[in-house]
């Protein structure tokens, strides 16, 4: 009777520890991926006072796509290097539905639709790479330049687990 019973208790323990989509990571990968968009945040932040560089995607200088094409790369994620390509990969999403991590995107060129991306951190802020002269920091959604110009926001992130 406590074969049957510790057997059980090791079948179930078992059936925790192995949580669909998350492979043969058990828990501490589930526990790992809920906290994905909160990673690719704290790695966008390293990188804050980087300079711009036109066509940069290394921590010498960045461009915005280089940039987050950079960031995600560090966190296991590889997306297109221009800033169409990323929002033509990422799932669309309404700022509503944004969590830290997700992409912002921007109108800054008269000359293209999405000529800017940004990485959401939360509470209308994203972190970005913004132009030459410049250096990779937040800006604010809420701020009149920013909201006349968003296009939307893509997601890459799990959010099965949210």
């Amino acid at each position: 009777m406590y074969k049957r019973l510790a057997a059980s208790i090791i079948l179930a323990i078992s059936a925790l520890l192995f949580i669909p989509g998350c492979g043969s990571l058990g828990l501490g990968g589930w526990f790992s991926r809920m906290d994905e968009g909160s990673r690719i945040v704290r790695t966008a932040k390293k990188y804050q006072g980087v300079p711009y560089r036109y066509g940069g995607e290394t921590p010498r200088g960045f461009d915005c796509s280089g940039y987050v094409m950079y960031v995600y790369k560090l966190n296991g994620i590889l997306l297109p290097r221009s800033v169409r390509g990323q929002y033509r990969a990422g799932r669309p999403i309404g700022i509503r539905q944004a969590r830290p991590g997700d992409l912002v995107f921007f109108r800054t060129s008269r000359k293209r639709r999405l000529s800017h991306v940004g990485i959401y951190m939360g509470d209308r802020r994203f972190i970005h790479a913004p132009r030459t002269g410049k250096r990779v920091t937040v800006a604010d959604m809420r701020n009149p330049y920013w909201k006349k110009r968003y296009i939307g926001a893509v997601t890459f992130l799990r959010r099965e687990m949210m």
